[in-house]
């Protein structure tokens, strides 16, 4: 139990440190411009681009892991969805932001270092992987949703475009799609940009974790949706379930890159969805409220998949 504490403690510790200062220093929230554009445009992309470059490629083209976990991912949002519309009787750009706060959890800012932190160097390859497939099929998803619910007034060519104009030149991709090349070319970096490198990556996790924090905190809690009772243990129970069903169904991954998928699938709804809510002006209170209370619940949640995961309480063949 002291291990997964001296785990959890700088982790989560970072965000409280976030979160008080944000409401001690009371800064706007425009602060927070520069910070984020170091870790969406420097920290996250470096530490994405050394994870990939360093492993051979023959592991980066797992795609039978990259599809099981993102089947996964999307069986716990589409009944979401179903509730949602059907039971719930709430609009369809509703129900579409309330899936991703069930099912799209915050991988960026809080996986990389948490997964690195507990799992060792062994579950930088499965990380990267559902950080930059995730996100993109999150970013194809979500417009794609919102045109249907009739909240996007793009036309279909326009909105194309911008789906892959998004998605290919979102930093986190393109640091990946650069990873990859180095890797499959057998390219040795020059040893100031391996260094500079290092410098960026050693920064993201920290950097983002602070951010999250006041992020936090300039986001008060003001509107608590009905859903909650149901899309707060659907992330963080039914999430992570998901994904190791899946994967040791299907079978063949290393033990590391299941626990690590179990690990990020297990993190609080994404700091995106509340910016997606925004976006198209949907659901906008109650997203930022779901947020905040996922993150203070994964606390304990998180804190119990660590300690299943490190005591090898976590079968890693479900089937025989």
């Amino acid at each position: 139990m002291a291990d997964i504490v001296s785990l959890l403690l700088p982790f989560f510790g970072l965000i409280l440190i976030g979160y008080v200062a944000a409401k001690a220093t009371k800064q706007p929230a425009e602060a927070l411009g520069w910070l984020n554009t170091f870790i969406i445009y420097a920290a996250l992309p470096a530490l994405f681009f050394k994870l990939v470059s360093r492993t051979p490629i023959e592991e980066l083209t797992r795609v039978d892991f990259i599809v099981t976990d993102i089947a996964a991912t999307y069986a716990v949002f589409i009944p979401l969805f179903v509730i949602g519309r059907l039971v719930r009787g709430n609009s369809l750009a509703d129900c579409t932001i309330q899936s991703f706060a069930g099912a799209y959890g915050n991988i960026g800012y809080m996986g990389p270092g948490l997964a690195l932190l507990a799992l060792g160097e062994g579950a930088a390859v499965p990380v990267a992987l559902i950080i930059c497939f995730e996100n993109a099929l999150h970013f194809i998803a979500a417009p794609a949703l919102m045109a249907a619910a009739g909240d996007d007034k793009r036309s279909l060519s326009r909105l194309v475009a911008d789906i892959v104009r998004k998605v290919g030149l979102h930093p986190f991709i393109l640091s990946m799609a650069l990873g990859f090349a180095v890797a499959a070319l057998h390219i040795d970096p020059p040893l100031a940009f391996q260094r500079l490198v290092d410098y960026l990556a050693q920064a993201a996790a920290p950097c983002a974790l602070f951010a999250m924090g006041v992020t936090l905190a300039l986001r008060p809690l003001k509107r608590i949706p009905a859903e909650i009772s149901y899309i707060v243990p659907a992330k963080l129970i039914l999430h992570p379930i998901a994904v190791f069903v899946a994967l040791t169904a299907i079978g063949g991954f290393e033990p590391v890159w299941i626990q690590a998928a179990v690990l990020l699938a297990s993190l609080p709804t994404a700091t995106n969805v509340f910016v997606i809510g925004q976006q198209y002006g949907v659901w906008q209170e109650r997203a930022s409220a779901t947020i905040l209370i996922t993150t203070v619940f994964s606390v304990v949640t998180v804190s119990l998949w660590l300690i299943v995961i490190r005591s090898g309480l976590l079968p890693l063949q479900l089937f025989p």
